[in-house]
């Protein structure tokens, strides 16, 4: 199947923009890191849309919309293992299904302790399959994982831990609307109201092809040396406490691939690298004491500091 086209995928992110009104930056983001075939976390106060973007990406994708929620009470076996425990207290028996559908999944607001639950997280998102009680099921494609999570210092949120951290492709913020879009919000119709009246702009089979199209924009060795770079200064230890990993590495340049694609392009340009650097590096990093910057300005500041091909 050949991918969609630029218009299709234009329409997609202006469908999405009729939900989540006045964040057309951060949509360009989610679906760029939809093509990347990277999971997506989106870090925000309480209902400013994290979970409602999540649900629109997935029915105007065609996807199964799936919500898991991770709170603090969650007994420490984990959502699987729960239902079977509730099926046996109801006397029914419990097996899993000869097929998961094709899924969108919200999954988190906090995540509390617990080794167990994380890496069967950690599972899915990294090796895209489960495992209950010893029998392993391949997830289908496409799947992805888009996170929502409130502030860390708020009550009841706990922070993730580096290794899961690093299986997001891209971590983002919604913000506050502006005035003149929080006044459509509060004139209009009720979002989930809204979400069931979308309809599916692209098929799974589509968003697959357009994975693959973006595998295949290219990156020039001028460009590869461009982001070596940067992934050199991030580890100098001026800027960062650690440096990047090379997953991480490849993961800008899934994203930088798949923003050259949103831009009809079949090249990756550095301005392609400049623009989704914050997002896709400043969740994995640390500045260094004294830097008196938040993540994402420590990462605009070396990007500056580094100088292009």
């Amino acid at each position: 199947m050949s991918p969609p086209s630029r218009n299709q995928l234009t329409e997609l992110i202006g469908q999405i923009a009729t939900i989540i009104v006045g964040k057309q930056a951060q949509i360009e983001d989610c679906v760029a890191c939809m093509l990347a075939g990277g999971h997506l976390l989106i870090e925000d106060v309480p209902g400013v849309g994290k979970t409602t973007l999540a649900h629109a990406i997935a029915v105007s994708l065609g996807l199964r919309f799936s919500r898991t929620q991770f709170t603090a009470d969650l007994m420490p076996v984990g959502p699987d293992r729960r239902q079977r425990l509730r099926a046996r207290a109801r006397k029914r028996s419990f097996s899993t299904p000869a097929r998961c559908s094709r899924t969108c999944c919200s999954p988190t607001r906090s995540i509390a302790p617990g080794r167990r639950r994380r890496a069967r997280l950690l599972e899915a998102m990294e090796e895209h399959q489960v495992t209950v009680e010893g029998e392993t099921r391949a997830l289908p494609a496409p799947f992805f994982v888009i996170a929502t999570q409130n502030p860390t210092d708020q009550i009841g949120t706990y922070p993730l831990p580096e290794s899961q951290l690093d299986r997001f492709l891209m971590c983002i913020t919604l913000g506050y609307p502006d005035k003149k879009s929080e006044r459509e919000l509060l004139a209009g119709a009720d979002r989930r109201e809204a979400i069931g009246r979308l309809r599916a702009v692209m098929t799974p089979a589509e968003l697959i092809a357009a994975q693959r199209a973006v595998q295949a924009v290219h990156a020039s060795d001028a460009l590869l040396d461009y982001l070596q770079a940067l992934i050199q200064a991030t580890r100098s230890g001026a800027w960062f406490v650690e440096g990047l990993s090379p997953r991480a590495g490849i993961a800008v340049l899934r994203a930088a691939r798949a923003r050259a694609l949103l831009g009809g392009r079949d090249y990756v340009a550095p301005d392609d690298i400049q623009y989704v650097l914050p997002q896709t590096i400043a969740h994995r990093l640390v500045p260094v004491a004294g830097a008196g910057r938040g993540r994402r300005e420590q990462v605009r500041a070396m990007v500056e500091a580094v100088p292009l091909p």
